[in-house]
């Protein structure tokens, strides 16, 4: 009881000051955890695309698109490859960025559009992702069985029997939701832990905003 007490009294001695330098810690916690957040989402971000490209050095395409004898089709899934990398390394590059702002930012509201700014980011950057997973898979399988000739049989197969083509149409739709599928929830709960995490940082720095 009086160790109780003496903290009582010491608590009483310095309560002016208190709430000020509690302030001050939360926000160098936040201002800490905020900066490892987005750390972890630019190396998130970095090994995704090294997954991917990696991946793709072992997926052997080459005999696949000789076989179809369009150089302009190759050329074109070539384009829009280069042109998915550029645009992925902005995305990096801007983590990079929001990464570099909150990790130097000292006010506390250059902190907080930093946080919400980053989330935009993080956001758009996974609708990117989820857009670009439905075009390839729709863009993969309609240059597959168009020009693939070992897809000829199952052309003219179609082409005879329109219930044949509707129920291909079908289990295409199914497969595509299901790609989508698996791809949002590995980003909601990848992505969407950090950033809910980092919103959580931004409502405590609402909170104490000074």
């Amino acid at each position: 009881m009086k160790e109780l007490d003496l903290l009582k009294k010491d608590w009483k001695k310095n309560e002016n000051s208190f709430e000020q330098i509690s302030e001050k810690d939360i926000y160098k916690m936040i201002h800490k955890k905020s900066s490892s957040i987005v750390r972890w989402i630019l190396i998130i971000s970095i090994l995704e695309v090294l997954l991917w490209t990696f991946s793709n050095l072992f997926i052997n395409t080459d005999d696949v698109l000789k076989k179809m004898n369009h150089p302009e089709i190759v050329l074109i899934l070539e384009y829009l490859t280069y042109i998915n990398y550029i645009v992925v390394l902005i995305f990096i590059f801007v983590f990079y960025k929001n990464y570099r702002t909150i990790s130097t930012t000292v006010a506390t509201k250059s902190l907080m559009g930093a946080i919400l700014k980053t989330r935009k980011t993080v956001q758009y950057y996974v609708w990117y992702n989820l857009g670009m997973i439905i075009v390839s898979t729709i863009l993969s399988f309609f240059v597959g069985f168009v020009y693939n000739p070992d897809m000829a049989f199952l052309r003219e197969k179609l082409a005879a029997n329109g219930k044949t083509m509707l129920v291909s149409a079908g289990i295409l739709i199914l497969i595509i939701l299901g790609f989508f599928g698996i791809f949002w929830c590995f980003y909601r709960l990848l992505y969407g832990t950090l950033l809910r995490r980092l919103y959580a940082n931004y409502k405590e720095l609402k909170k104490i905003d000074f």
